[in-house]
């Protein structure tokens, strides 16, 4: 599904803006969720705390943190656990079945 955005300029008027790709959207959402989840789960198996080679300083920890968060966001771009795709087809079955039509008792027709 597609839908145009309007979207106002600095003078009040408005215009129709690229199209938006609902699908798309929704599966991008769901790979960042899952880039998350990954991430989270990288820094519980690290454990808090730990730094570069056993010592304790920040920078070590933040060169660590931001390794962690690109190597999560690269494993969810490429399919990573298989959670995004699972959520976008929640989302998209979700979006269609509120779109589907009601009968008065509130059911979808079918």
């Amino acid at each position: 599904m597609v839908d145009r955005i309007s979207v106002p300029d600095a003078g009040g008027s408005t215009h129709a803006a690229a199209p938006v790709d609902k699908s798309a959207a929704r599966l991008e959402a769901s790979r960042q969720f899952e880039a998350l989840v990954i991430g989270n789960l990288l820094k519980s198996c690290r454990g808090e705390g730990a730094g570069w080679f056993g010592a304790d300083d920040a920078a070590a920890s933040s060169v660590m943190e931001m390794a962690t968060e690109q190597f999560a966001q690269m494993l969810a771009a490429q399919g990573g656990l298989g959670l995004a795709r699972v959520v976008a087809d929640g989302l998209e079955a979700k979006a269609a079945d509120s779109s589907a039509p009601r009968n008065h008792s509130g059911a979808a027709r079918q």
